[in-house]
């Protein structure tokens, strides 16, 4: 709005079906996503004669956070997927203490839960015990106040007060830590683009917003608020 003085923009969260929703209900001109369109949601578009936009803005490593008093450091795929069903249940099955592992989620309508559901637990259900968060900075806080809590967190909430594991996808063969770096060179496993989805016909409204982004000046702030450019 600095650069665009006649511009006003509000942003409201809630998560990203959340914002697909008041795409579709005409309540918003654009949702942020961090997940692509499901086919139901390109159904209701096409229904309502919408012909939608879909922009990626920036991409994101997802990180998987213990309590920093938690000695493990590291997990593999397999590992993050069976904590999260359910079938494993302790920190001393994955090398930890004898405590029990408290797993926190994003709620049913984050993007965020979707993409960790479909990528990491390969399209398994999450365990009842498994306790939805309604923001990822509730799960920050949370993994920080629980010694026996894992989490997972998008790269730019990254904070001191929680550890990020290692992650391998090849059975254990390499690990690899979140970070913009491992990020752009596809090394690190569980990252995503983040999108923007507006209606064709509020291109004239949206496209100054959507373009700064996608600038060099957007780009950098991408970087400064801890997400990762689309380039180098």
């Amino acid at each position: 709005m600095a650069s665009n003085p006649d511009a006003s923009i509000t942003i409201v969260g809630g998560g990203s079906g959340v914002g697909i929703t008041a795409l579709i209900d005409g309540s918003t001109d654009i949702a942020m996503s961090s997940r692509a369109l499901k086919t139901d949601e390109k159904m209701n578009f096409e229904t309502k004669g919408m012909k939608i936009s879909e922009v990626i803005i920036a991409n994101d490593a997802l990180a998987v956070i213990v309590n920093p008093k938690n000695k493990v450091g590291k997990l593999t795929h397999e590992q993050i997927s069976d904590i999260y069903t359910g079938k494993i249940k302790n920190w001393k099955e994955v090398g930890g203490a004898d405590s029990k592992i408290i797993a926190y989620s994003r709620e049913t309508s984050s993007g965020t839960y979707e993409f960790f559901k479909e990528h990491v637990m390969d399209k398994k259900n999450y365990d009842a015990t498994v306790l939805n968060m309604p923001a990822t900075g509730a799960i920050v806080q949370s993994v920080s106040q629980t010694e026996g809590a894992i989490g997972y967190i998008g790269l730019a909430y990254e904070t001191k007060e929680v550890k990020q594991l290692e992650v391998s996808y090849d059975q254990g063969k390499t690990f690899v830590a979140p970070s913009v770096a491992s990020a752009q060179d596809g090394t690190y496993p569980i990252s995503r683009p983040l999108y923007y989805y507006f209606d064709e016909s509020k291109s004239d409204l949206v496209k100054p917003f959507v373009n700064y982004i996608l600038s060099e000046t957007g780009q950098k702030n991408v970087l400064e608020v801890g997400y990762v450019p689309l380039t180098k």
